[in-house]
């Protein structure tokens, strides 16, 4: 038996006037989604417990099968871990975005207009980033450069419980309001002002300005944590397995659980991945040997952090024609498969960050019908099912068939 999850970040929501009262769920065109909902299980999933913040690392950590209220020590952490920095038990990661400021000569009143800096590339990044570490760089404080707009610091035997806000929650916002809070902070907010000074007129920056892009004019310091520790997810599930993301936390966290980690040529984490060639490597792992696959697809949750509909609904859409489409009609050729779709949190257009309501499922057995006629994917009808699954661990069991 092989065992497939398609995880579409962000993909469940809130209706949309725009959609007709529908969500993006409901309204995209997707019917090997559907298909799969008409003879598998449907049902809603908690994957946030609660007291967490809402966000991808905590969800993807609970749908992969790992109690966050077990496992949890940031999410800067598990981005570590991908990116090859190897931490010492008393250091402390912190998410070093590349973001957007507006040009108001206080940083304080200065707007968040956009926490991707317009997806700058990795290679623009770079040059960025390496400024950064030149002039703010330290003994105790080194800047990574990652991908796009997505960077590491680390911090030896810095604070933990500094109080941080996602750039991603204060999109259109002014900043003040959200500065670093407790512990360090005034340390952390001068780096903050001095990479504006620093980036502000950067040769990179002043061409994306001169090409009418956005320019990477200060980083951004949030979720910090410490080095974690996960068992691995042969233990504690006996299957060998893979993740397939272009995101540094997904891997970081595949990583940890002792999963092959697959990289695929073309894939961004936004809408222009390369859909097929995830597929065309599930498929692949599959038949290698691989028992489970995790594949991470991170488009859906871009769009709604920047309040695109029509882009949300084409992601939603290519997942099921570019990945589910090509994955069930390569699947036939395994003796049995249990496949999943899910996302791990909602990011709802409406607010342009995450929330932390229990989310949709479809879990369908090749060789088993258990569903309804005419039964689609989407918040709506899975929550007519009544099933609610309380935990990510409860739902893996289930899917696994351990429950």
């Amino acid at each position: 038996m092989k065992y497939i999850i398609i995880l579409g970040d962000g993909m469940a929501d809130y209706p949309r006037p725009e959609l007709g009262g529908q969500t993006p769920l409901q309204y995209a065109r997707t019917p090997h989604m559907d298909a799969l909902a008409a003879r598998g299980e449907t049902g809603l999933v908690k994957t946030v417990p609660d007291g967490f913040a809402p966000g991808s690392d905590v969800a993807n950590l609970s749908v992969m099968g790992y109690a966050p209220e077990k496992y949890y020590t940031g999410r800067s952490p598990l981005e570590a871990v991908s990116m090859g920095v190897k931490l010492a038990d008393t250091d402390v990661a912190f998410r070093c975005n590349l973001v957007t400021l507006s040009g108001e000569p206080a940083y304080h009143d200065k707007q968040m207009v956009d926490y991707s800096a317009g997806e700058i590339t990795s290679e623009e990044a770079r040059e960025l980033i390496e400024t950064v570490q030149l002039k703010l760089g330290t003994g105790d404080k080194c800047f990574y450069p990652g991908i796009s707009y997505r960077h590491l610091m680390v911090w030896q035997n810095g604070p933990e419980k500094t109080d941080l806000t996602p750039p991603h929650d204060i999109s259109g916002r002014v900043v003040g309001d959200y500065l670093p809070g407790g512990a360090g902070a005034d340390m952390l907010l001068e780096m903050m002002k001095q990479s504006y000074v620093l980036l502000k007129e950067h040769p990179v920056n002043r061409s994306r300005v001169d090409r009418g892009l956005r320019p990477a004019n200060s980083i951004w310091l949030w979720g910090q944590g410490k080095k974690p520790q996960l068992p691995l997810f042969k233990d504690m599930y006996h299957l060998d397995g893979a993740v397939i993301s272009a995101v540094d936390l997904i891997m970081g966290i595949g990583i940890c659980a002792g999963l092959q980690v697959i990289k695929v040529p073309g894939a961004t984490g936004n809408i222009h991945t390369n859909f097929k060639g995830k597929a065309e490597a599930v498929l692949s792992a599959l038949r290698d040997g691989a028992d489970f696959v995790y594949l991470h697809i991170e488009a859906p949750d871009e769009a709604g952090h920047q309040g695109d509909t029509e882009t949300k609904v084409r992601a939603i859409e290519e997942i099921d024609r570019q990945v589910l489409g090509p994955l069930q009609e390569g699947l036939t050729g395994f003796p049995g498969y249990r496949i999943m779709v899910l996302p791990d949190h909602p990011t709802p257009l409406s607010i342009r960050t995450h929330t932390a309501e229990p989310v949709p499922y479809v879990l369908a057995d090749s060789k088993v019908v258990t569903g309804t006629a005419g039964k689609t994917y989407s918040e709506l009808d899975a929550s007519a099912t009544g099933i609610m699954v309380p935990d990510g661990p409860s739902l893996i069991r289930k899917f696994l068939g351990l429950a």
